[in-house]
């Protein structure tokens, strides 16, 4: 039981919090521009669980899906689907349940935010599908990784305004930044075994692109809240992240597995400084 138990925490990546930090930062912040101040504490417990729900969700039907491909990656092949430790239908009976769980949070929020949470898990099953189809699969999990932005605007409000969308496409582009440098560790096996990705895509112009990526992200968080008239908190936390967005260029600039992983693995934190500015600027 305690092996079982090993196995399904590797599965959900529980050992590896950051992916789920990355999905939790922009939804919370967004509650908070929706809410136009604290979002109560309902709502805050209901993203933090639904997003650490989901994201080992995700991991089951990702690991299913390259089952194939990860035995060929010297960091994926040891995962308990690909090695044979766990079984596909058991994988995705633990996603099931875990999405199921997720759903139940939903289902204390609204009408509209239930809605939009049917267009959430489209986006998150299609994306470990993508990878076999487009040039940038990165361009999807970015969708998928953002998409906790405009039910926040659903779950307070009760509909999502263009400013919930400009975020999203905001967050589309950090999500591009990020996920590409967790790419580059990878390129030389993915590029083996024939999938696409968006570091194989960029080539050679990967790290000025993901700093454009980077700039992208910044600048329309920055003018989609109008941080000029929100006092000095926003600033402080968008400085935070772009002080850490140059830290991050000097990880990959070598494009070594190591500093790439490593620059992947520290986003959330550039994540926590947009959300801490955020909050920052409602008091």
């Amino acid at each position: 039981m305690i092996l079982k138990l090993k196995l399904y925490l590797d599965l959900i990546r529980w050992n590896r919090p950051a992916g789920w930090l990355l999905l939790l930062w922009p939804s919370l912040a967004a509650l908070w521009v929706a809410a136009d101040g604290f979002p109560g504490w309902h709502l805050i417990a209901v993203f933090t669980l639904g997003t650490i729900l989901m994201r080992s969700a995700g991991c089951c039907v990702n690991d299913v899906a390259d089952r194939d491909f990860d035995k060929h990656v010297k960091r994926t092949a040891n995962r308990p689907v690909t090695s044979g430790r766990l079984g596909v239908k058991e994988a995705l009976a633990v996603g099931v349940v875990l999405a199921l769980c997720a759903f139940g949070m939903v289902l204390t929020t609204n009408a509209v935010t239930i809605q939009w949470s049917f267009a959430a898990l489209a986006v998150t099953l299609f994306y470990p599908y993508a990878k076999r189809l487009v040039s940038m699969p990165q361009a999807v999990l970015g969708v998928a990784f953002s998409f906790g932005i405009p039910m926040a605007f659903a779950a307070v409000q009760g509909q999502v305004p263009p400013l919930a969308w400009g975020l999203l496409v905001g967050n589309l582009f950090w999500v591009l930044a990020y996920d590409t440098e967790y790419a580059m560790v990878d390129r030389d096996d993915d590029l083996k075994i024939g999938m696409k990705t968006s570091a194989i895509t960029l080539g050679r112009w990967d790290v000025v692109a993901i700093a454009g990526f980077y700039v992208a992200y910044l600048g329309m968080w920055a003018v989609l809240l109008d941080a000029s008239a929100r006092g000095p908190g926003l600033y402080i936390g968008l400085a935070g992240a772009a002080v850490q967005v140059v830290w991050h260029l000097s990880l990959i600039k070598d494009r070594t597995r190591e500093g790439c992983f490593k620059a992947f693995r520290l986003n959330h934190w550039l994540g926590f400084s947009v959300f801490a500015g955020v909050v920052l600027s409602y008091r």
